[in-house]
């Protein structure tokens, strides 16, 4: 069984821009891909795993979430990095949905697709619901990113379970799984 580095997308793994609908407007945390890069090498899938209640909002459109995961994936692919998967839960938060985080169904998901071992797998996110999905899923560990709205969930995440590490960014949270893989 592989192992696996779940990541959030907005705020994680690219800057923070509300509702991002333009390609264009798509940007690497600076130490993102070289960080992502070593995950890889290490022998972790990199899967993404993204909430984008814009489409169930009506801002945008699924097919404008696909153009910017393609601008995504062409960043990452200069940093020599590629991701296995791409998982979207497109639904605004009133809506009924399967996977929206803190869901772990796309988590699940990932492990029949992908035989993916979840305990000895990682989730790295900038909100709460991306810690409690990882935790939901039985990760090894979640990482709470201080990066986008990390910040405002510092406190929250801070009195929840030792399975859940606050870092400064994607780089130092890939730093702290190397260290432990």
């Amino acid at each position: 069984m592989k192992r696996a580095v779940f990541l959030d997308r907005d705020g994680c793994l690219i800057e923070e821009r509300n509702y991002l609908s333009n390609p264009d407007d798509v940007a690497l945390i600076p130490g993102s891909g070289a960080a992502l890069r070593n995950l890889s090498e290490a022998g972790f899938e990199l899967i993404l795993i993204t909430n984008q209640s814009g489409v169930g909002r009506g801002y945008f459109t699924l097919d404008d979430v696909e153009r910017v995961h393609e601008r995504l994936k062409e960043l990452l692919s200069e940093e020599g990095v590629t991701l296995k998967d791409i998982y979207i839960a497109p639904e605004a938060p009133d809506q009924p949905s399967r996977g929206r985080k803190p869901s772990p169904a796309f988590l699940f998901d990932a492990r029949d697709e992908h035989g993916i071992d979840l305990s000895r797998s990682y989730m790295i996110g900038d909100k709460k619901v991306d810690v409690e999905c990882g935790q939901n899923a039985e990760v090894a560990r979640s990482y709470l990113v201080l990066t986008g709205h990390g910040e405002e969930w510092r406190k929250e995440v801070e009195g929840m379970t030792s399975s859940a590490v606050i870092s400064s960014d994607l780089a130092e949270s890939a730093r702290h799984i190397l260290k432990m893989a």
